[in-house]
């Protein structure tokens, strides 16, 4: 039976378009994103991408990018790709190498990409690029899948 098209199409359009539209809003309400001002701006199922400028109180005392800046804007590209089909994934497994560091006042990019799921958990791999494809960091993560729906799809 052919679902990419008709009826369940159309259902299936709808309720990718409200997941879409309640992750983005809680991003944009979320603490921790306002704190590094994350800001999403692609979402898929499976696939985010979220940015972020990086500033010189995001530095370690090497006058470096601090490994935990890196990793929130990391973490926040697996938390939206992995919760964006709609129900509870959490992180299980985080693996990060850092190869470089970011150049002040850059704008750089994470983008998250499910390369497998099954019923119970999804595995990601998440680069981190600064401008136009310096590579910063590469990561593999994987979620644990809850057969819960996200709590905050009804919310305004």
């Amino acid at each position: 039976m052919d679902l990419s098209h008709g009826p369940f199409k159309a259902w299936r359009d709808r309720t990718d378009s409200k997941i879409k539209e309640a992750i983005f809003r809680q991003v944009e309400r979320e603490p921790f994103a306002r704190k590094f001002d994350l800001k999403l701006v692609d979402l898929d199922e499976g696939y985010s991408k979220v940015t972020m400028v990086f500033t010189p109180d995001m530095e370690n005392i090497f006058g470096k990018a601090h490994g935990g800046a890196l990793f929130a804007l990391i973490d926040e590209a697996f938390e939206t790709a992995g919760n964006s089909h709609g129900t509870v994934a959490v992180a299980l497994n985080m693996n990060i190498s850092y190869l470089a560091s970011p150049s002040t006042g850059a704008t750089l990019t994470a983008e998250a990409k499910e390369i497998n799921r099954t019923h119970k958990t999804a595995v990601y791999d998440i680069k981190v690029i600064e401008g136009e494809g310096r590579l910063l960091a590469s990561c593999q993560a994987l979620v644990y899948r809850m057969e819960k729906a996200l709590p905050f799809l009804d919310q305004d």
